[in-house]
């Protein structure tokens, strides 16, 4: 995790190193203040007590300034990277998010994705800040320390801070790493219940029309449940951590200060050489019982940053060509070349489909549910790759192309159409950034809704909820129809276009429809046939099979699979109107 977080220094060595001088000379500031304290202490002693040590009194009041001084000043000074890296680590885990397959984002779990990326983006902090500027300094002032009571006083001193030292690193080391798992399991419990909530809150409607908010809640506290018995064991093993360490402290003091009252018995030491071991032991233990929750941390952060580093391991699958091909210029044509794909290897859901639309031409495709209609239009964007023959558009194999090339020249009207939780102009911007307003405001009346938008108070401005839910499906499916026209793509995928639409709204979207899709190349995945009647092809698709193709007129003639769905929705349309 430290390698991989490497890169992010990159353009803050400056401030680092400048960091760790500055923590450096406050860890120097520190350390002198017992050797001064001694002094001071000293000149009070017996006869001198008359004369009180102004200058060098000034002179520790001054040094505890400096050090304060110079720890917030390495915090100033590191403030900007802190932030920055995690900025850089945050933008670089969701531009992976993006880049993954759309496998993985139809299995996710978004408020367990999110919590995860949260958590690990936090813990850069924490990883960072926690050892360059706390077990780094602590174990330099720990020499420091040493080679001042070796120097100033029995070697013994150090010697008994060194193996005090040394005992409670191996000491804390070792049962934090026995206890990471209960912090491990609790992340697992946590990330569990986030999105066990969020996806009750996503399905709000859902939740409602089956009165399942009892279900819902409990499934919340199941989960809560589970954080709580794997917190406790963290908390009490945290618990069982502090004994130790406190322990480790408290023998290490008491054997420095009886070896200290000895050497003053002795006379071999001054009060003011005790004072100074004590003002040593303080400043040297209080920074040690803290390396002690510095560690935890540690290992608690590596603990949370391992599932975003699972997500930024995850292979992309789908990627670009080192030498991408470029789209030829002009009106592009569409080939599905004999494929053959499945969304898992054990069933294979479209069999050696071989299909051609020429530049211009408008084909429908149509069948039965799950005869793999809007699989075409997933390949088209490739977001899977097929797994025999081959996908092109202009000639070009779309796995030769960058990505972003190719769905830019493709504009797509989803069957489900997804809105931000934004404005109606954001949202129809999106498909092209720069467009004026007027460009707005004339592809929304080209999808027959501009008079809505311009009926609400807000009009434009209008927020439509989060996933479009202030808005009906009609008018949802309306405005997936303006943002493809506003994209002027040069080939256009209606997936169900009109299946929210009333009839009314159906004849008027599709003349529109017809007009926009006048010199451009143009698929139609429909159910109902009615919209697709005047298509220059129309394929009739039956378990991932090609069963019949022709125009409207021919396909009836045929009296086949495209017959008998054309009568059965006249039917529909005779029951209706009776």
């Amino acid at each position: 995790m430290i390698r991989a977080l490497l890169p992010l220094l990159r353009g803050y060595y400056g401030r680092i190193v400048l960091a760790l001088l500055v923590l450096l000379a406050a860890k120097g500031t520190t350390v002198a203040v017992p050797l001064l304290l001694q002094r001071i202490v000293d000149g009070l002693d017996g006869a001198a007590i008359t004369t009180i040590p102004v200058v060098l009194l000034v002179a520790y009041g001054a040094l505890r300034f400096a050090s304060t001084l110079f720890r917030e000043l390495q915090s100033i000074v590191f403030a900007s990277a802190q932030h920055g890296m995690m900025r850089q680590m945050s933008v670089r885990v969701l531009e992976h998010l993006h880049r993954l397959p759309l496998q993985f984002h139809l299995t996710r779990k978004t408020g367990a994705v999110a919590r995860d990326i949260g958590r690990g983006t936090s813990s850069i902090s924490t990883l960072l800040n926690y050892l360059l500027f706390n077990i780094v300094p602590t174990i330099v002032e720990v020499l420091m320390v040493s080679a001042v009571l070796m120097t100033q006083y029995s070697g013994s001193f150090a010697v008994v801070t060194l193996i005090t030292f040394i005992a409670y690193v191996a000491f804390t080391f070792s049962l934090t790493k026995w206890r990471i798992q209960f912090r491990t399991e609790m992340n697992s419990r946590d990330s569990r219940a986030s999105s066990d909530a969020i996806d009750g809150l996503l399905n709000y409607e859902t939740v409602k029309y089956f009165v399942s908010e009892k279900w819902e809640i409990a499934r919340y506290d199941k989960s809560l449940q589970q954080w709580a018995e794997a917190a406790t064991r963290s908390q009490n093993s945290l618990s069982l951590l502090n004994l130790g360490q406190g322990f480790i402290i408290a023998a290490g003091v008491t054997v420095m200060m009886f070896l200290a009252a000895v050497g003053v018995r002795d006379q071999t030491m001054t009060v003011g050489d005790l004072v100074a071991v004590n003002a040593f032991l303080i400043q040297v233990f209080i920074p040690l019982g803290f390396l002690g929750t510095v560690y935890s941390m540690l290992r608690q952060s590596s603990a949370d940053m391992e599932q975003m580093f699972t997500l930024l391991n995850t292979p992309t699958v789908i990627n670009d060509p080192e030498t991408p091909a470029a789209l030829p210029s002009g009106p592009l044509d569409v080939q599905f070349r004999h494929i053959r794909f499945g969304y898992h290897s054990d069933r294979t859901i479209l069999h050696d489909v071989d299909l051609h639309v020429r530049a211009g031409q408008h084909v429908a495709i149509v069948g039965p549910s799950g005869a793999g209609k809007s699989t075409i239009a997933r390949l088209l964007f490739r977001f899977y790759d097929v797994t025999a023959g081959a996908v092109l558009v202009g000639g070009v194999d779309v796995r030769h192309l960058r990505q972003d090339d190719l769905r830019r020249v493709i504009g797509i009207v989803p069957q489900d159409c997804v809105l931000f939780n934004e404005t109606i102009a954001y949202n129809l911007r999106y498909a092209r950034p720069d467009a004026t307003d007027a460009e707005i405001q004339e592809a929304a009346r080209q999808a027959n809704i501009a008079a809505f938008i311009e009926s609400l108070p807000d009009g434009y401005d209008t927020m439509v909820g989060e996933r479009g839910l202030k808005l009906s499906g009609g008018e949802k499916q309306r405005m997936a129809i303006a943002r493809a026209l506003l994209k002027r793509p040069g080939i256009l995928v209606f997936d169900e276009a009109t299946s929210s639409l009333d009839s009314t709204s159906e004849q008027a979207i599709l003349t529109e429809m017809r007009r926009a899709a006048q010199g451009r190349t143009t698929l139609t995945i429909a159910h109902r046939l009615s919209t697709i009647v005047d298509s220059d092809l129309i394929i009739v698709l039956r378990d991932g099979l090609i069963a019949e193709q022709g125009t409207h007129t021919e396909l009836l003639a045929q009296g086949g699979l495209y017959a008998d769905m054309w009568q059965l929705q006249q039917d529909g349309i005779m029951q209706d109107a009776r």
